[in-house]
């Protein structure tokens, strides 16, 4: 797939899954806008302060005057019930689903035609562990949100979202009841969602929006009981 010359703006782009895909856009011919709260060589900022995503579109836009595709990584914080104050889930949020919100206002406008947005959201988004509320509820958001957009934004902008399962950042290869209890047998990494973030972006989706692409080697699917696949239940 071939983005030459087109512009792809990346949020939490400086590492893990988001510099994959920011890397992947580059490699494709794209210009590639990416923010991250990290050091580096991108506009450094926290999407969760609304000055600052005002400052960064401005800045996109100055330079390139347009944009082609809008990827909404950046991480949540995780807390849960227990310890997640007030003030920590309203910044989940912001990060979460208010920024990717605001993000999309800012550009609308700017919007290519063929744009098209890619939201990654969470298997999460479905099932949950304990003690994770303020990550799991700005995933469910975004997620419910990416159907909510694609709708108002129809024939203009075409919005999708992936929930990633479990991801591997460090592309660590695991053996034993870590793999087997996936139905791909591994674990994945980066470039399971960064393929499927270029896809959706190219004209081959051209007939999908909407739509939530859970990418979690089929885990979601996956009943484990007690003795599946090397688990044990520890009483």
């Amino acid at each position: 797939m071939s983005f030459k010359d087109k512009i792809a703006v990346v949020t939490g782009g400086a590492q893990g899954i988001g510099c994959c895909i920011a890397d992947e856009f580059l490699k494709a011919g794209a210009h590639v806008c990416v923010i991250d709260k990290q050091p580096g060589n991108h506009f450094v900022g926290d999407i969760a302060d609304k000055q600052v995503l005002d400052r960064f579109a401005r800045e996109v836009i100055q330079k390139h005057g347009r944009v082609d595709y809008l990827i909404n990584n950046a991480l949540p914080l995780m807390k849960g019930i227990d310890e997640c104050s007030y003030e920590e889930f309203q910044y989940a949020m912001s990060v979460g689903v208010t920024a990717p919100f605001y993000l999309t206002k800012l550009f609308s406008p700017y919007f290519a035609e063929g744009a098209a947005i890619v939201n990654i959201s969470s298997s999460r988004d479905r099932m949950s562990q304990p003690q994770t509320e303020s990550y799991t509820a700005a995933k469910g958001g975004i997620a419910a949100l990416t159907h909510a957009l694609a709708v108002s934004l129809a024939g203009r902008i075409r919005v999708n979202s992936i929930s990633p399962g479990w991801i591997d950042t460090a592309y660590t290869v695991y053996k034993g009841p870590d793999a087997t209890q996936q139905p791909v047998g591994r674990v994945g990494n980066p470039m399971d969602i960064a393929n499927m973030v270029l896809y959706l972006c190219s004209d081959k989706a051209t007939f999908i929006t909407g739509e939530n692409i859970c990418i979690d080697g089929g885990m979601t699917h996956q009943m484990i009981y007690h003795g599946d696949h090397g688990w044990k239940l520890n009483k």
